[in-house]
């Protein structure tokens, strides 16, 4: 069985799974720089190891820190972007 239907049969909701690395709400960071955009986070390392452990494949940290970057997990807009503010607002 896929590891994303058995997950499902077992634990129940994937995305509250997903957002409980992050306590259930956006991470807001103040990057200043390119530079400072991490390719990976402590989160990302344990949503990976806690992945894999239930079979999935292909979520090393890194793909892990760019998905949490694409869904809205982490604001990660560098600060003098104008989409930095609105998405902080809205993670509210």
């Amino acid at each position: 069985m896929p590891a994303f239907l058995e997950f499902q049969e077992t634990d129940g909701s994937f995305g509250a799974f997903l957002w409980n690395f992050v306590g259930g709400k956006p991470k807001q960071f103040r990057r200043r720089t390119l530079r400072d955009l991490p390719a990976r986070s402590r989160e990302s390392d344990a949503m990976s190891a806690a992945l894999t452990e239930r079979d999935f494949r292909f979520v090393g940290p890194t793909i892990c820190y760019a998905f949490m970057q694409a869904v809205g997990m982490v604001n990660d807009h560098l600060v003098n972007c104008f989409r930095h503010r609105e998405v902080q607002r809205l993670s509210g």
